[in-house]
């Protein structure tokens, strides 16, 4: 589910699904704002496969948590 596969659509798949938020995150924006952008997305499906890939995201250090805003982690 984290990498695509026969079964999982590259967009599907939570690489897919983290690279929508982190196009939503041009500047630091609060969580539902960024739920909000892109909630309606067809890979995103639900808020469960948002969260993952957020968990995701943080735990490869592409995002970080500032200020009750999500940020993308510039290297």
């Amino acid at each position: 589910m984290i990498l695509p596969n026969k079964h999982v659509d590259p967009e599907r798949s939570l690489i897919g699904i983290g690279a929508v938020i982190l196009r939503a995150l041009d500047r630091p924006r609060p969580l539902t704002i960024v739920w909000d952008r892109i909630r309606e997305r067809p890979e995103v499906i639900t808020f469960e496969r948002f969260t993952l890939a957020l968990c995701f995201l943080y735990s490869i250090g592409a995002i970080d948590l500032e200020n009750g805003r999500l940020r993308r982690q510039r290297s």
